[in-house]
């Protein structure tokens, strides 16, 4: 959570300092914007109006599958579970390909920056690229330094067993120790393996959102364009609502206690309604056509792409398409690529719009 913390920290710095940067460029490009349809007072009714929407729709979404767990039916080891995990994943990867990367690509590639280095180099893949590369570093080294964290906890466990072991009497010991699952090569069983994965794909997964939600709210709560902000809500509630269930359905799969539930959904559900008020505090001195900006958002999106698009590939859908369940069951994998292509596809129509 501290590191959570510390990235939204370095975050908000970066747009503050883009923000009053922009302030002393030209206007040149910002004017080029406003448009016809321009009215700050009327955007601010709807950029409130978004907050709160917003803000309920995320809490909604991610909400669902935590509290699917009184419903039978939607157990993590449920049919309907993984079908309906399947189709967030898809919302997910479409949102990285249909929504953030192309932002980045219109960011870096803006007439209002300079033609050298910015359109003689594709810096929104290359950032992509590595950010995926780095999510598979997170992902490994935090499965390593959670493994044998674990095995630390469980040889101070067996310390103790075996001194209660040894002050208990002879006919006792035949009743005690039993219950403990089939250990792996690296010393841990397989239900605790998987725990662990959960766990590091929950928590990496939702930095990438983080981070990627602070931007459209930023970007909305700087717009004075009432005429692309009213499709733009419907269409960033409905985003959020099955983001929500797609990381939802992996907080649930992470058995955590109440608090560390509550702190990931509190990050969630209030990032976007945040930069939406973060862009309404700035919008006097922040221009999203300012060439510092456009570099800092430009490049904030490629690494949320990139880390999107790796962790809907390769921990949701490839982890699942692969795995025992799936692949024992063609009809359940069947329903499941379909699920996968209807995120996919309505994630994708609302590119349209957002």
């Amino acid at each position: 959570m501290a590191t959570k913390l510390y990235v939204l920290t370095i975050f908000i710095l970066l747009i503050s300092i883009a923000g009053n940067a922009a302030a002393a460029e030209s206007q040149q490009c910002a004017s080029k914007s406003k448009g016809e349809c321009h009215d700050k007072a009327q955007s601010l009714k709807l950029k409130l109006i978004a907050i709160s929407s917003i803000l309920v729709t995320s809490m909604i979404g991610i909400c669902l599958p935590i509290l699917s767990r009184k419903v039978s039916a939607l157990q993590p080891d449920k049919d309907l579970f993984v079908v309906v995990k399947a189709f967030a994943s898809g919302v997910i990867l479409a949102t990285g390909y249909m929504h953030v990367l192309p932002d980045s690509f219109d960011c870096l590639r803006s007439e209002c920056l300079p033609e050298s280095p910015w359109r003689k180099f594709p810096f929104t893949t290359f950032v992509a690229m590595l950010s995926a590369l780095l999510a598979m570093m997170v992902d490994s080294f935090s499965m390593s330094y959670s493994r044998k964290s674990f095995l630390r906890r469980a040889a101070a466990r067996e310390e103790d067993e075996e001194s209660a072991k040894n002050s208990r009497c002879p006919d006792q010991l035949e009743h005690f120790g039993h219950g403990h699952g089939i250990k792996t090569e690296d010393g841990l069983n397989g239900k605790d393996s998987q725990l662990l994965k959960h766990r590091v794909v929950a928590q990496v997964l939702e930095l990438g959102i983080v981070v990627h939600s602070v931007v459209i709210g930023l970007s909305m709560g700087a717009s004075d364009n009432p005429c692309t902000m009213r499709p733009l809500i419907a269409a960033i509630c409905f985003h959020q609502f099955f983001e929500g269930m797609g990381l939802g359905g992996c907080i649930l799969q992470t058995e955590y206690g109440s608090k560390i539930k509550a702190v990931m959904v509190f990050f969630f559900s209030t990032t976007t309604p945040f930069g939406i008020a973060l862009g309404i505090a700035l919008s006097n001195v922040y221009s999203d056509h300012s060439p510092t900006a456009l570099i800092v958002v430009g490049l904030l999106d490629a690494a949320s792409a990139g880390l999107l698009n790796y962790m809907a590939l390769v921990d949701l859908l490839a982890a699942d398409f692969m795995g025992r369940k799936l692949q024992a069951n063609v009809k359940l994998q069947t329903w499941s690529c379909i699920a996968v292509l209807l995120g996919i596809g309505g994630m994708s129509l609302m590119a349209k719009w957002a």
